[in-house]
């Protein structure tokens, strides 16, 4: 395409700030899973868009915490090292409270990087008062890091035109690095795993979806048929969780794997046959042995 241009993006922030959703109201397609629950996103996850002349990707990275496991530390090196391969940090922000030890590393860390950056302040659906988003950007700004800030609602989809423009402005001429009808460059394995944790994450209480990682074994297309055979393995770290998971009577996997599979069908549009089994891997979140298996790099 002729004056085509595209930027790399990374959403970072605190866990349950709205990075996902925002990613996803963006692309009009779900990408990232979104839950309620802390550190929902464990990996960097790419969502692309291609509007006019300009590609975002966009890369939806783990909720910065002060980390309890090795898969926690893994999880916040993640996220630092997506800042130092984009074009544009966008740090997303609460209306409400200070800022935490994690957020202002972050801040250092974007700093470093010497990238541009906007600060997001999310959530505009919750300010009380306009006075109140006015004292949290003045915070914002004196940090001193950041070009903008600006107010949004991921949640209803306000302000999130005004946040494209701006981060348009940033674009740099140059190919298309992707395909222009791609809305992510994340297997279709990866994807399935996910929405399948998303459902573990909204049903399971308390710690047990922490400790759970699903893995997709095999995933064959009938070509006779729009048909797709899943096999999926949840892993979880406690035989008492396992049982939880499963339910009296397979209740409760059920209900997972039905909401996943209604999900899953509408993102591979196709019909879909999955099993589900779950197996226990103990503390897997502290062991670097099974976190490689798995996948979780440790960058």
């Amino acid at each position: 395409m002729e004056n085509s241009k595209s930027i790399f993006i990374a959403l970072v922030g605190k866990p349950n700030v709205g990075k996902s959703s925002l990613m996803n109201l963006v692309l009009g397609e779900k990408i990232a899973i979104v839950t309620q629950k802390p550190q929902t996103t464990r990996t960097s996850i790419t969502g692309i868009l291609t509007k006019g002349p300009t590609q975002f990707v966009f890369m939806d990275t783990p909720g910065i915490h002060t980390p309890k496991t090795k898969l926690g530390e893994r999880m916040v090196k993640t996220s630092t090292k997506a800042i130092a391969d984009v074009d544009l940090a966008v740090m997303l922000f609460e209306p409400y409270n200070e800022f935490n030890e994690a957020e202002l590393a972050l801040i250092e860390n974007i700093k470093k990087a010497r990238i541009p950056a906007i600060a997001v302040l999310n959530k505009k659906d919750t300010i009380k008062k306009e006075a109140d988003a006015v004292e949290q950007c003045e915070k914002i700004k004196e940090l001193g890091v950041f070009d903008d800030v600006m107010v949004i609602s991921a949640r209803e989809n306000t302000g999130v035109d005004e946040l494209m423009a701006k981060i348009d402005s940033y674009a740099m001429e140059g190919p298309h690095y992707f395909e222009d009808d791609a809305v992510t460059n994340m297997p279709e394995k990866v994807i399935v795993a996910e929405i399948v944790r998303e459902k573990l994450l909204l049903n399971m209480r308390d710690e047990i979806p922490h400790g759970t990682n699903v893995e997709v074994e095999s995933f064959k297309e009938r070509k006779d048929k729009n048909l797709i055979d899943i096999s999926v393995v949840i892993y979880c770290e406690r035989k008492s969780h396992k049982g939880m998971i499963i339910g009296k009577q397979g209740t409760m996997l059920k209900k997972i794997g039905s909401q996943a599979r209604a999900d899953i069908e509408a993102f591979l549009s196709a019909k879909v046959n999955m099993q589900c089994w779950v197996k226990v891997k103990e503390d897997w979140r502290d062991s670097n042995y099974i976190l490689n298996d798995f996948g979780f790099k440790d960058e």
